[in-house]
């Protein structure tokens, strides 16, 4: 994969990916695992793991489906690493590559679900990778894909040094902002429905997990933005001209926030599922 197909290829490599992959799993994973029964899969599956990571979902993929094999495909050799590292236990179930999301490898129809999680923003031309998801389904298969929304985190209004804080304004003029100037959608999880029609997906579904503070620990929650700051702060600074320090001091009052009861946050993340006709 090019660096331009690639953008995020420093932050996403960087170790507090892993940190962020462990909290989103451990915050995201307990809501979204009931999703998986309404696919009515079972026996020997053939999984794709695509932008897999530090193989967070796979390993928990592949207790869901004791008898499935699954592929974990991530473009990052680094977090294959630890993905290797950690997944050990299971053996030839799972088997970890480096490769390109944009041209795949696999035969057609290979895969009777395909799980992409956390990527469609990460990419550019989103639509050219689930064209590639599509071809390496099986007629009948499942796509099951987890797509953020900055649009979709809403933390309270609180004052900092005598002035109140926008949390709305610092996604859009932020988050939102860095994603569009490299070329990726950061309201994607909102699009993500019409993206699946447009590709011939039928059985359509869109939920969401809530990540939130009533239904998250303070502190997991806390944890990705945390990781967020340390990952982000100075590429969302280049795109909102800021400095560094003024980003990571908003991600700090929103740690803050999160972090503090009786304030709520909440973050609501988009899971889109369909079955190729």
């Amino acid at each position: 994969m090019s660096a331009d197909r690639n953008p995020q290829a420093e932050q996403m490599g960087d170790e507090s990916m892993a940190r962020n992959l462990a909290h989103q799993a451990e915050a995201i994973w307990p809501q979204e695992a009931p999703l998986f029964d309404r696919y009515g899969l079972s026996g020997a599956l053939r999984i794709l793991d695509l932008g897999c990571g530090t193989g967070e979902i796979t390993r928990r993929l592949a207790s869901r489906y004791p008898q499935a094999r699954i592929e974990g495909v991530d473009i990052l050799e680094g977090n294959l690493a630890l993905a290797r590292r950690d997944s050990a236990s299971f053996g030839d179930r799972i088997h970890y590559e480096q490769g390109d999301a944009f041209a795949l490898k696999y035969d057609a129809a290979a895969f009777d679900l395909v799980v992409c999680r956390h990527m469609s923003q990460a990419v550019p031309d989103f639509p050219l990778v689930l064209a590639e998801i599509t071809r390496v389904l099986r007629p009948g298969g499942w796509l099951h894909l987890l797509s953020e929304d900055y649009g979709m985190l809403h933390m309270p209004v609180i004052e900092r040094d005598g002035v109140q804080f926008d949390p709305d304004r610092f996604w859009n003029e932020n988050a939102i902002a860095y994603l569009r100037g490299i070329g990726c959608d950061g309201r994607i999880g909102r699009h993500s429905p019409a993206l699946l029609a447009n590709a011939g997906y039928g059985d359509i579904a869109l939920d969401y997990v809530v990540v939130d503070t009533l239904r998250v620990p303070r502190g997991t929650f806390a944890g990705i933005m945390q990781a967020w700051r340390d990952g982000y702060s100075q590429v969302l600074a280049e795109a909102s001209g800021r400095t560094a320090a003024e980003v990571a001091a908003d991600f700090d009052t929103i740690i803050a926030a999160i972090a503090t009861p009786p304030y709520y946050a909440v973050w609501q993340v988009p899971v889109v599922s369909g079955r190729k006709a």
